[in-house]
């Protein structure tokens, strides 16, 4: 099968960026893929080289500066251009913003937000000039709610929906288009990890979207050039379209609710 051209997948070792990057692979697009655990990501390199495309893998805090010029000097040394940029990698933290660590959320601003955007720069100054391209930023559902229990993830999605839609507006007519990925609660360990795997949205409200599911929505919609799409289930495109007239009042109280302990 011949290339398609590369693909960069950050957050690419579990979750939805696995399947971001093995549905990329499976359409014949050859891989820059990073995680953070060295194991996990040996693993999907090692499940997408099967898919028979090429493959280089970065395993890196991505909070981190050098880190990110690391991955994206492992990009240029592939010698292809980045067709395809899915800036994915996230991290969260559930529970009152008074008691949650300092250190856990400046990793989840270094992670959500400055990454992003050094990816994103270095994505765009090479696409541009190309006149092609097609950038996938993974917000959030939360992104456009407010969400008591998770202040700063929420507001780290809303940084990346907002930095998504400005550079869709400012890349116009470059050749190069921009779609923001916004999932619902997704089936993986995010919630775990965030410490917020006891919540009614870490047990029930998650089991309503798979990874899977998400990442082919997503894809679909950057390639059709679309602008965001919400994803994957029915229950989440409903909530994406009420968001602009649910009260905030509202959707404070019911996210409230999603992050209580969940019942045994």
């Amino acid at each position: 099968m011949a290339s398609k051209g590369l693909a960069l997948v950050t957050g690419a070792s579990n979750g939805i960026g696995y399947h971001l990057a093995q549905q990329l692979a499976q359409e014949g697009y050859d891989l820059v893929i990073a995680g953070k655990e060295h194991d996990l990501t040996a693993k999907a390199e090692q499940d997408f080289r099967a898919l028979g495309v090429r493959v280089t893998s970065y395993v890196g805090d991505l909070s981190q500066y050098q880190a990110c010029m690391d991955l994206w000097h492992a990009a240029e040394a592939t010698g292809q251009p980045v067709e395809v940029a899915c800036i994915n990698a996230g991290l969260g933290v559930g529970g009152d913003f008074v008691k949650t660590p300092l250190e856990q959320e400046l990793e989840i601003v270094g992670v959500n937000c400055a990454s992003t955007v050094h990816l994103a720069k270095h994505v765009t100054q090479q696409m541009v000039p190309r006149g092609t391209g097609r950038i996938l930023f993974t917000a959030s559902i939360v992104s456009e709610m407010v969400a008591p229990g998770e202040s700063v993830y929420g507001a780290s999605k809303a940084f990346v929906l907002m930095l998504a839609k400005n550079l869709r507006h400012e890349l116009k007519g470059t050749g190069v288009t921009v779609t923001a990925l916004q999932p619902g609660p997704v089936d993986t360990n995010f919630f775990n990890a965030a410490g917020a795997g006891d919540t009614k949205v870490g047990t029930e409200g998650k089991k309503e979207n798979q990874p899977d599911d998400v990442a082919r929505v997503g894809l679909k919609a950057l390639f059709a050039g679309e602008e965001h799409v919400y994803a994957a289930s029915f229950r989440t495109k409903a909530e994406g379209a009420l968001m602009g007239v649910v009260p905030e009042s509202v959707q404070a109280s019911m996210h409230k609710g999603m992050m209580e302990p969940a019942e045994k």
